[in-house]
């Protein structure tokens, strides 16, 4: 059997093929070699502003870390000196808890000093150091650093402590803007501001007032009762169910609280 001699033109495309890859591989190790070149270049020019980059980085983040663990501690330690006090507090031991509150309230924690200022402001008050209890109350309800609800708390508090000796337009500016409905104060600033329009003879304004507080939702029942009472004496009505009214109060005063209570509600 006789063999078919070569075909030329698939020799001739092997043969191209071959070339190409040869080629192709050729370009890619010039290709590597010019990365390469270049990698090393850049190396070279710009290899410890890099590493000092890169050092600046992670010296950075480990300084991250060392702050958040350390704020942690400290947080930590900060509750553990409120249980600490609070604990004297409940003790009797007044002088000791107003000592290890004043360390908190030197720290750069805004929460925790405001904390400890209403609670050494109560100790001052429990103590019958007013005086000094309304300069705390003062203090706090001035500091803009401190969060808001604390600062309002600490403006309530310092109103009814010195509310003896303050004039009642005194009082009244300083509320007025807590005692408005839909304030998370409103009650407690209400009966204050109400209270002082009492003392200025304005009965017209602390009448509705009392009515207002007495129909809250949100004030203590305690709060209500006695606004209820007081507005009832000022002719206003502050009972929206009287027989629902009436039958609570019989739960909760007994008998002898039931009279004056039916009669503020007429």
């Amino acid at each position: 059997m006789a063999l078919r001699p070569n075909d030329p033109d698939k020799r001739a495309e092997k043969l191209a093929q071959r070339e190409a890859a040869e080629q192709d591989m050729l370009m890619r190790e010039v290709d590597d070699a010019v990365r390469q070149d270049q990698f090393a270049g850049v190396a070279k020019r710009y290899g410890i502003i890099i590493i000092g980059a890169v050092v600046v980085l992670l010296a950075a983040f480990g300084g991250w870390l060392w702050w958040h663990e350390h704020r942690e501690g400290q947080l930590e330690d900060r509750s553990e000196t409120l249980v600490t006090a609070l604990d004297n507090v409940d003790a009797g031991n007044l002088k000791a808890a107003d000592e290890t509150l004043s360390s908190i309230m030197d720290g750069d924690d805004t929460g925790a000093a405001a904390a400890a200022g209403m609670l050494r402001a109560g100790i001052a008050m429990e103590q019958g150091r007013s005086d000094d209890a309304i300069k705390l109350f003062d203090a706090l309800a001035a500091d803009d650093k401190a969060p808001q609800a604390y600062r309002d708390l600490a403006l309530i508090r310092s109103t009814s402590a010195g509310f003896d000796k303050m004039k009642p337009q005194v009082v009244v500016d300083r509320l007025k803007p807590l005692a408005e409905p839909g304030n998370p104060w409103f009650a407690s600033a209400g009966e204050l501001v109400a209270m002082a329009y009492l003392k200025q003879g304005k009965d017209d304004l602390a009448g509705p007032l009392f009515a207002q507080i007495a129909k809250s939702n949100d004030a203590p029942e305690s709060l209500r009762s006695r606004s209820r009472q007081i507005a009832g004496l000022l002719g206003y009505d502050a009972v929206e169910d009287v027989d629902e009214t009436l039958e609570r109060l019989r739960e909760e005063g007994g008998t002898a609280a039931a009279p004056a209570q039916a009669a503020a509600a007429q």
